[in-house]
């Protein structure tokens, strides 16, 4: 695996980066923290990233107890409460976290937010109580992504299923990174940015079984453009058929999405 960062990576610089800006707070210009805001992130998200939810797959895990490691601004979150599911989170940044827990309250919603790192998640869970432990585009940010999947191997039932996404080294992106051409977050200086071959993968998820590997995603906007909300593809990506686009994304798409049993 690789990072984005030179410099040994410290938890409280991550913690700092992600309280300086969340994740996905720009993905509207109305007031942050009103339901028209959030209904703009969650239609904003999905729009660019249309894989997430059948990846999440909602709807699965009604009346079962989900963790999510790294809820950000609960996007994600929203959706599997709004399905039914008995909803749990742990989110290092606090800036994150608060905003999360505010868009419950907007739209009546219950779940169980927990600040801390995921290094220690499993000080805060029993052991073996969770259906589905997910996480989306986190642990490949934090300094030690093993001892979180050790964490995570810690709560997750024996028939419990576990679905991360993390950065993929064989992809488009990684090559345009490490090309200088781009960078891994939409804000400059991200601490750490983990990518991962599906052999290191493996690796990284001791203890689990992987039942599905595969990659998605490529942005294809004009950055310029897209920060104005104007959703222009890079001419190379604008002159190619949809089935050729797609195809890319399958072999070299940023999102490696796993899907893992524990064993």
């Amino acid at each position: 695996m690789s990072t984005a960062s030179a410099a040994a990576p410290q938890i409280d610089d991550v913690q700092a980066y992600w309280n300086r800006r969340p994740c996905n707070l720009r993905h509207s210009t109305k007031e942050v923290g009103t339901k028209e805001y959030f209904d703009e992130v969650e239609e904003r998200k999905y729009f660019v990233e249309p894989h997430i939810p059948g990846f999440a797959a909602f709807e699965k895990w009604k009346g079962k107890r989900v963790l999510e490691v790294g809820c950000g601004l609960g996007t994600d979150a929203t959706n599997f409460a709004r399905a039914g599911a008995d909803y749990n989170a742990i989110e290092l940044s606090e800036v994150s976290m608060n905003l999360a827990k505010k868009r419950f309250d907007v739209f009546g919603l219950n779940g169980n937010f927990v600040l801390t790192k995921g290094e220690e998640l499993a000080q805060h869970f029993p052991a073996q109580s969770f259906d589905l432990v997910y996480s989306f585009g986190v642990i490949h940010h934090t300094p030690d992504p093993v001892q979180i999947v050790r964490q995570m191997r810690k709560v997750i039932k024996p028939d419990g299923e576990l679905r991360l996404m993390v950065y993929a080294k064989n992809s488009w992106k990684d090559a345009m990174i490490e090309s200088g051409f781009d960078q891994p977050e939409a804000q400059t200086g991200c601490p750490v940015a983990y990518t991962y071959t599906p052999e290191e993968a493996a690796n990284l998820l001791e203890g689990f079984k992987i039942t599905e590997l595969r990659q998605d995603h490529i942005f294809p906007y004009v950055i310029e453009k897209y920060v104005k909300y104007e959703y222009e593809p890079q001419p190379w990506f604008k002159a190619m058929p949809e089935d050729m686009y797609r195809a890319l994304e399958k072999r070299f798409g940023w999102h490696m999405l796993i899907t893992a049993k524990p064993v």
